[in-house]
């Protein structure tokens, strides 16, 4: 009796230490749980960009505490209440941290006008075809005519 309860002591113990094995090994870079939570929570509409090109895949930037804040940082900032990029610029930077974006209205003499939503979807859209490092790509519309070119670089 007590030999029947020891080894069955010992069965339940190993059971749980190779269910709890597979998960304890596993090491999952925090950039890309990130990047995980960000699609997890958003839409994401591919035609929203023309061009994506992922330039280096290597380069670390935390997506949470430079690229977003980057994003919000171009025409000065269009972060909180402000919803589109004022001033008429031809170009804008917004940099954070590591993150530096740089964009370029397509067509001359056009002038940047998009707004936070057509801008955060760009982002999301050239991020889907490159989850992690730096990227060039250009956003549809978001100009007084024509596309707005942008890149995110490591600064």
């Amino acid at each position: 009796m007590f030999s029947t309860n020891i080894l069955a002591l010992v069965l339940a113990v190993s059971a749980a230490c190779v269910t709890a094995a597979p998960f304890a090994s596993v090491g999952i870079n925090h950039d890309h749980l990130e990047v995980l939570q960000m699609r997890a929570s958003t839409s994401v509409n591919p035609n929203a960009v023309l061009d994506t090109k992922c330039i280096d895949t290597s380069a670390s930037m935390l997506t949470h505490n430079s690229a977003n804040v980057a994003l919000l940082g171009i025409c000065g900032g269009i972060a909180g209440a402000i919803t589109k990029c004022g001033g008429a610029p031809s170009s804008t930077t917004g940099s954070s941290g590591t993150a530096l974006f740089k964009l370029n209205a397509v067509d001359s003499g056009a002038t940047i006008n998009v707004s936070k939503g057509r801008w955060e979807g760009c982002v999301r859209a050239a991020r889907a075809v490159c989850p992690t490092g730096t990227f060039s790509s250009t956003c549809v519309g978001g100009a007084s005519t024509g596309n707005v070119a942008f890149s995110l670089s490591a600064q």
